[in-house]
């Protein structure tokens, strides 16, 4: 079921002719408004060199280091595939105000390769599809088994998040609801290195950035695409 922010979201988004992207729903690609996150060589992003690479229009990390884009961004749709190597623990993060301290001064959007045994049996709020440490997703287990690519559309207005994975709306967050650092609306605790400034006092604009090789288990991303939208 919609909550009644994401409905608002979308009347909003329709009066003012921003578009017709439905937020539970995957973006539609053949919008012109859509553009690459990344330039083909990366040089409008922020990466550890050496670590990232891209080939063919795939990107990888050979460590745990984060890529990160030079401009920072604020209402916008990305739609993005990733694929998982095994046990993989990656993620999409959003909303970052400092790209080096990023941990605490983001939203993590997880990537997790729920068919293996560390994920299936982990906190929900770890798990693919969560916003991580603050909310799991409604759908679990939509992510495909590692080796598989999978899509998400995130759709992200101001404070209201709205994320589908393989065709399923797993997850929406009205961050204004966030109003304790270090517990969670449902009274659970948030992780204590997350537990720094409540979500509902967050900034909603910043930079966009993908996580590398965590775990010891590879990543891999293709197909990154923005749209920003005009919100009154």
């Amino acid at each position: 079921m919609r909550s009644l922010l994401t409905i608002v979201c979308l009347a909003v988004l329709t009066a003012c002719g921003a578009a017709k992207h439905d937020p539970t729903a995957h973006a539609d690609l053949s919008d012109a408004g859509f553009a690459p996150l990344f330039e083909a060589d990366l040089s409008n992003a922020t990466y550890p060199k050496g670590v990232w690479t891209v080939d063919n229009g795939v990107i990888t990390a050979s460590k745990d280091q984060v890529i990160m884009t030079k401009a920072r961004y604020e209402n916008f749709v990305l739609d993005l595939e990733f694929k998982n190597g095994p046990a993989a623990n990656s993620g999409v993060i959003i909303y970052t105000t400092d790209p080096v301290n990023w941990i605490p001064n983001s939203i993590e959007v997880q990537i997790a390769d729920d068919h293996a045994e560390k994920w299936a049996k982990s906190d929900p709020k770890w798990r693919c599809g969560a916003l991580f440490g603050f909310k799991a997703a409604d759908s679990p287990g939509v992510v495909k088994p590692a080796g598989q690519w999978n899509r998400y559309t995130l759709t992200c207005v101001g404070q209201q998040i709205d994320v589908v994975l393989n065709g399923q709306h797993v997850n929406s967050i009205d961050l204004s609801q966030w109003t304790q650092a270090k517990t969670n609306p449902d009274g659970s605790p948030v992780p204590p290195w997350l537990a720094k400034t409540p979500n509902a006092e967050r900034p909603t604009k910043g930079h966009i950035g993908f996580q590398g090789k965590h775990g010891g288990a590879p990543i891999w991303f293709r197909n990154i695409v923005i749209k920003q939208l005009e919100v009154e």
